[in-house]
């Protein structure tokens, strides 16, 4: 017997011949991939507006329709659809208008297991290429140069060894942490992974978008489901059919959405936008905060049923001050980066500026880091770099005081408000941060002169 394919694909049977669907499903369903069999077209545009298939065997022959005519339906609405036409009135003809309506194989009835197996394969081959194309230009779009797990952090490394393990399941993932951590870097990592690595990965920011196209980027819509939508859109679910959705800082997530990814989240079901349909989807979650959820939902911002549904596997990324030995490395490592990226000479920090670059606490964590890194190379021009190169914030801040050292309680709290103020948005957040009003923050102020 074969092994079963390690990239298992959804598949549909459309053919009017109760022998050949249970012929067909059986031999694939034995390589491990999943099937649904219908006897006509319209079963068949059903099942595929429901859920998401990798390939279709189609037959040319359905009762009174042809399945030359379903394949462009079919594509229609699943663009990335492999078709595989299977007939028993095989000919150059049929073969030539089937490919120009959008097949991508064509096999002649008898056929054996054998050759049912090679064309699945061939057109697994592609769809895979095809989904490691759209992830490799996502990368592009977003380099990412401080992805990069070595750590010496003891903390750290208990994050990260929780990941690994978690990993291949299918279970919901909750990163949380401060901004700037590496949230999203982890969650890529985990999709790597995990045993859908080779299927899509792809990233919603919670944040950036309005509660009505958040909602279309999730579920997509059909056209006409609100101004501006002029032609159909798949939505991201849709996407990462087979692979993981990462939703990052969640905490924003509007309220009226809510309701709809708990759904998803529970019954893996769901409508686009302006449709009645309801579609099924195999995806993989994986969310990111930066809020107590908690908390949130305690104040009626966040459904506390959504949010105990998300906090399956709960992974904390400490932020950078707490794990200071791994400032310098993943220093030197952006140094490089950077210094190919803008074809400069240097290789290396100066004693004073590695000094410099332990002590700062890095209010804004890795992002930060990466900010003044990419500074500092575009700014020297020699093969070290040194302190002239590092913003002034840095070398005031060099000499900070830590709890535990020999300095006063009002040093103390003079820097940890500096601090705050420097990563709060706003004057509110950090009174929040700080659990004072703004009067006691001002007058703090006034104190020590910020």
């Amino acid at each position: 017997m074969m092994e079963k394919s390690e990239s298992p694909l959804n598949i549909l049977i459309v053919d009017d011949e109760l022998n050949i669907r249970k012929t067909l499903s059986v031999c694939l369903e034995t390589e491990g991939h999943k099937v649904v069999a219908v006897s006509n077209y319209e079963d068949a545009l059903s099942e595929n507006a429901r859920r998401s298939f990798d390939v279709a065997f189609v037959d040319l022959r359905l009762g009174t329709k042809s399945g030359l005519d379903l394949i462009p339906a079919l594509l229609s609405g699943s663009p990335w659809l492999k078709i595989i036409v299977i007939t028993a009135y095989a000919s150059i003809d049929t073969a030539v208008q089937a490919i120009k309506r959008g097949a991508s194989d064509y096999i002649p009835k008898p056929f054996t297991p054998s050759q049912v197996i090679l064309c699945v394969g061939k057109v697994a081959e592609v769809r895979s290429l095809e989904q490691r194309v759209d992830a490799l230009q996502a990368d592009l779009s977003r380099i990412n140069p401080e992805v990069d797990l070595n750590t010496t952090s003891p903390i750290m490394q208990r994050a990260i060894e929780l990941a690994k393990q978690v990993a291949p399941t299918d279970a919901i993932i909750l990163l949380t942490g401060e901004n700037g951590t590496g949230k999203s870097v982890l969650a890529r990592t985990i999709h790597g992974w995990s045993k859908r690595a080779n299927k899509p990965f792809a990233e919603i920011s919670c944040p950036a978008l309005s509660a009505e196209l958040l909602e279309s980027e999730l579920f997509g819509h059909v056209k006409g489901a609100f101004t501006g939508a002029v032609r159909d859109h798949l939505g991201r679910i849709a996407f990462c059919e087979g692979g993981t959705l990462f939703l990052d800082e969640i905490g924003d997530l509007p309220l009226s959405v809510q309701p709809k990814l708990l759904r998803f989240i529970q019954e893996r079901e769901y409508e686009r936008l302006g449709d009645h349909v309801t579609r099924k989807a195999d995806v993989r979650l994986i969310a990111a905060t930066n809020m107590d959820l908690e908390e949130a939902s305690r104040n009626n911002r966040f459904r506390e049923d959504l949010f105990y549904r998300l906090n399956v596997i709960q992974i904390e990324i400490p932020p950078l001050r707490e794990r200071p030995d791994d400032v310098l490395g993943l220093a030197r490592r952006l140094l490089i980066f950077f210094g190919r990226s803008h074809h400069c000479a240097h290789q290396r920090f100066s004693d004073d500026a590695l000094q410099v670059l332990r002590r700062y606490p890095w209010p804004g964590n890795v992002r930060e880091l990466r900010n003044v890194i990419e500074r500092a190379s575009i700014l020297c021009k020699t093969e070290s770099v040194g302190i002239e190169y590092l913003p002034e914030k840095l070398l005031t801040a060099e000499d900070c005081p830590k709890p535990g050292d020999h300095v006063s309680l009002d040093k103390i709290e003079e820097m940890h408000i500096r601090r705050v103020l420097a990563s709060a948005k706003s004057l509110q957040e950090a009174a929040d941060i700080l659990g004072v009003d703004q009067a006691t923050l001002w007058r703090r102020r006034k104190r020590y002169n910020i």
